[in-house]
This record gives C-alpha cells, structure tokens and sequence, in this order.
C-alpha cells in the first residue's frame, strides 16, 4: 500500500512566525495554512514551550486537599477569594475588584469572566498549558480583573510569565466552599446571559451529579452516581507514607467506612492520592460523618506506625498500588 503524502503547504500561505498563529484546538486545521492539523503543527512548538510540569500544584494554599477537589471531583462549587493586600497592584491591575470568586466551572469553559459591577470569576476546571494549574489559574485572574466590565476572559495559549496562586491569595485564608445543584450561580443577577450562556448552562446542568461534602472531615465528598453512592476524599499525606497506612488498615480489615462499605482504590491528583469508597445503599453524608471521623483516627494511628508492614500488610500494599480507580 502506497504512504499517504503530507499534505503540501497552501501556495498561498504567506511564512508566519508561531507567535502570529492564533489557538485553535488541537485537531483542527492550523491557521498558518500548512494543511496539517494544529496539534502536528504550531500546537507542537506551543506545548513544548509550557514550564515543567508542577505536580502539587497548590501546594502552600490553604485548603490545598479542597482546591484539587473543586479542580477534579466537585462538579459545581464557589468559594471567595482572599487577597494578599497590594498582589493584583504588583501584577499591573490597576483598579481592585470588588470580589474574586472561583467556581469550578463557567459558562463555555472561560477561565474567567467579569460582570458588569466589575466582580471577578474564575474558573479551575480549565485547561492550561504551562504545566501549573496554579499559575494558569492566576494568569486567569490577573486577566479578568483588567478586562471591561460585562466580558469573559477567552482561553489563550500558553499565559506569559506571572505570578501564582500563591503569590496572588492569602494563604492563610481557607476555601469558604459553597456547593450547588447547577450552575444557575452563572446567570444570577444578570439581566441578558444571552443564548450562547443559555444554552452553555443546560448542558453543565444536565451533567451534575448529586455532592455533598461532608463538616466533620476536611476535603471529603459524598457523590451519586446512579444508583450508586461513593465517597471520594483527598488526604494532605504523602503518597507512601499513606499507602503503608492504608495497607495496615485494609490488613486487620479497617479500612471501610461502616457496614456495607469498602475501599475500592485511589487514585492521584496534583500530587495527593485519593481514596474512594463505594459506600451501602442509601448511604447519605450525614451518615458518613461520624465513621469518616472514626476512619481518620484509625488512619493518623496507622501512619504513626513506624514499624516493618507485616507480610499481610505488604500484600494489600501492593493490591492498592495496582488498584487505580478511573472517575466516570
């Protein structure tokens, strides 16, 4: 069988720099007229010019195991944003917002948008290109706080060298998380969303499942699939460490979540691991609260334990090591 050809550069299409090529996605024509798609082309240079990739991305954040949650697992949430005095004056906004709110979603995926009253948004569940959520986020940020009024933050390319999260929010400030239903918060207190935000809302309504997160234990979240109800939780440990522990409870049979609960696995998420539990019938949060309590206490005892895993333990260490779960 005769190779396909590469398709030939339009004879038309004048020589272009990469930084003259706008962003499109990534299998689609590439606008500089080569003929091949962006990702082969442009979109090549433009991935390969993102930083290293950051694998704890809000580490030093308060409410670090809650940001990886509202990034991977929250479908629908808000939270204000606590500002270091002076950070947006130090990035070039020369005006202050009066809020910063984050969501994990927005309409049309925009990393961020401004209302008419100059109120910032900012989205988490968005994708980047410099290999740090954190930075993206905060590009984002710095972005909707200098754009008019009324106007959404467009995704771009990879964002110019700027400041963090970190740099940007007091870090002392936790996640005040507010979760909802659907993304009704999109459209409240705005005369005309227009029938793009409209119809951007309908379909990110339609997709939420039930969440609850639980009071009595930080960054665990209850969640319905079906007819079928889980508990996913993000611990602030070190990948090994709690492994270990894990594998000591899993071995004198203490790593449930009450009758009728297991452990199904983990998996990773800007750096944490995250155990999920399929959780009995009919299981709602409230009734998580008290054995998720009693869970943490087994769990901080068996990290404590510096001792040798027994044989047993080394065993159900090495079933949860290959055990990753994928979210649906």
């Amino acid at each position: 069988m005769a190779k396909r050809r590469r398709p030939e550069p339009a004879a038309t299409a004048a020589p272009v720099s990469a930084d003259e090529v706008p962003v499109v996605g990534m299998r689609e024509p590439c606008p500089c007229g080569s003929g091949r798609r962006y990702k082969a082309c442009h979109g090549r240079a433009a991935a390969h010019r993102g930083q290293h990739l950051v694998t704890r991305p809000f580490q030093g954040l308060a409410s670090e195991c809650d940001w990886v949650a509202l990034r991977e697992i929250v479908p629908a949430a808000t939270a204000p944003l606590a500002l270091r005095p002076g950070a947006l004056a130090a990035a070039g906004v020369v005006e202050q917002p009066p809020s910063v709110t984050l969501a994990t979603v927005l309409p049309l995926a925009w990393p961020g948008l401004v209302r008419t009253d100059g109120s910032v948004f900012v989205g988490l569940q968005v994708n980047g290109g410099s290999g740090d959520a954190s930075r993206d986020v905060a590009d984002a940020l710095v972005r909707a706080a200098t754009a008019e009024p009324g106007n959404p933050v467009p995704p771009q390319g990879l964002p110019d060298e700027g400041p963090r999260l970190q740099d940007l929010l007091d870090p002392d400030q936790p996640l005040r998380i507010t979760l909802h239903d659907g993304f009704d918060f999109w459209v409240e207190g705005v005369e005309d969303a227009g029938g793009a935000v409209r119809a951007s809302l309908e379909r990110a309504n339609a997709g939420v499942v039930p969440t609850r997160r639980l009071t009595g234990v930080e960054a665990a979240y209850w969640v319905q699939i079906g007819t079928k109800e889980h508990l996913r939780w993000v611990l602030p440990y070190d990948e090994e460490p709690l492994l270990d522990a894990l594998a000591r409870l899993r071995a004198a049979e203490a790593d449930h979540l009450g009758p009728g609960t297991r452990l199904l696995g983990t998996f990773r998420a800007h750096g944490l691991l995250v155990p999920v539990w399929d959780l009995a019938p009919g299981d709602t949060a409230e009734d998580v609260e008290e054995p998720a309590a009693q869970f943490l206490a087994r769990l901080e005892e068996a990290l404590a334990d510096g001792s040798p895993l027994p044989d047993e333990a080394r065993r159900a260490r090495s079933s949860l090591q290959t055990r990753q779960i994928t979210l649906r």
